[in-house]
């Protein structure tokens, strides 16, 4: 079976649940070829996508760049029986919805089209939003079908019309919590949608031992490391991270160190600078997975501070977490519903409420003050990792779906 798996930026250091479940194709035999909507953002990758034998494909990204290379591809496709359906559609949305993105869309679905292979039977899209806009409207010219999995902010940023639209025509759709799959099937009742969890490949992170560490008194010639790993956007909370940790006592000696990058980098430091915390801190920027798996191992506690922005962006089940837990790690984040599905609160690992700065400060100060507590919440959350959690799980349900 040969797919065409739309994304919209390969290879990206932050989707590793998408490489890994290209790969994890591959390897039970699916041809895969990739079209990305964008160019990737940072210089290096993963050793995880160095395997990857999958052919990718770069679409125009901007318009005005490649005005040619669409204009001679829309005379090729423009011949398809499928294009006139294709454009209609196109052209009602745009009623509803008239921007450059959703032109700049319908354009990368013409150069998708005429640059696909003939003996692709399989349209494939990771997130509800943009990447599946350009599917669609190739899946209309070409007249194959298409499936979807949607995750988070594609999900709860995109008008309820477009999303039912999609959700419709597709073949089949996956989503990776509980929450998305209901909201989903409320919206499109009569649509396959199926709950699939990214899970951990423990070949990547081969669960360890948990060693207690020696952190039981606040003593002055160590730090309390603490880490969080993720992208410096809104819906992750390090504002809220960043002042629950100034609040910490002045005589306790700890150092947080993030993994990641992201727009608000600036904004971030100065806030820290101005809580007289930038000490403490290590902005370690984006780092490679094996670098990213020694920072787990070398860590005393994780914390993710999750919360819903205010155009209801949000994080499902943070791929970040469960790799956390994987490794030993006794985990902080906050009970949104994808993050409750995961951690059971004071069992697996502890849960605040959203954006409260002292009720996330007061987690952070019990698991340093309490070796066992932590060592409790470590042991459990790694167990339920391993016996729910298995990357093997959700391959062999997509890979149903693909075969079916």
């Amino acid at each position: 079976m040969h797919i065409a798996f739309i994304l919209k930026g390969y290879p990206r250091i932050s989707e590793t649940f998408i490489a890994q479940e290209i790969l994890a194709l591959e390897q039970k035999g699916f041809k895969i070829d990739i079209f990305s909507l964008r160019r990737p953002r940072e210089k290096f990758t993963h050793q995880l996508n160095k395997k990857i034998k999958a052919k990718v494909y770069y679409l125009p990204e901007y318009i005005y760049l490649s005005p040619l290379k669409i204009f001679l591809s829309w005379l090729k496709i423009k011949k398809l029986p499928g294009y006139k359906l294709s454009k209609k559609e196109w052209i009602n949305d745009l009623k509803k919805d008239f921007s450059i993105n959703r032109i700049r869309r319908f354009a990368q679905a013409i150069v998708l089209s005429k640059e696909m292979p003939k003996t692709i039977t399989h349209l494939h899209a990771h997130f509800l939003h943009t990447p599946t806009s350009v599917t669609y409207y190739a899946s209309k010219i070409l007249e194959k079908p298409y499936s979807i999995s949607a995750h988070a902010k594609d999900i709860w940023t995109i008008n309820e019309w477009e999303k039912k639209k999609k959700l419709d025509e597709a073949l089949w759709v996956t989503t990776c919590t509980k929450q998305n799959f209901k909201h989903l099937s409320d919206i499109c009742p009569s649509s396959n949608i199926n709950l699939v969890y990214h899970g951990i490949d423990f070949d990547r992170f081969p669960t360890s031992n948990i060693i207690e560490k020696n952190h039981k008194d606040l003593k002055i010639d160590y730090s309390v490391i603490i880490l969080s790993v993720g992208r410096l956007v809104e819906k992750k909370g390090f504002d809220i991270l960043l002042n629950s940790l100034s609040l910490l006592p002045k005589e306790l000696n700890w150092k947080l160190e993030h993994i990641g990058d992201g727009p608000l980098n600036k904004k971030l430091k100065k806030l820290s600078d101005k809580l007289g915390i930038s000490n403490k801190i290590n902005w370690n920027g984006t780092l490679t997975q094996d670098r990213v798996l020694n920072f787990y191992r070398e860590s005393d506690i994780f914390v993710l501070a999750s919360k819903v922005t205010d155009t209801g962006d949000r994080d499902g089940i943070p791929n970040v977490l469960m790799e956390a837990q994987s490794q030993g790690l006794a985990c902080i984040s906050t009970s949104l519903p994808g993050i409750e599905e995961l951690i059971i609160n004071n069992i697996s690992g502890i849960l605040v409420k959203s954006e409260s700065v002292q009720e996330l400060k007061k987690a952070i100060l019990e698991l340093i003050n309490n070796p066992i507590k932590r060592k409790k919440l470590a042991k459990e959350g790694q167990k339920i990792i391993e016996e729910k959690f298995s990357m093997h799980n959700g391959i062999e349900k997509i890979s149903k779906l693909f075969l079916n």
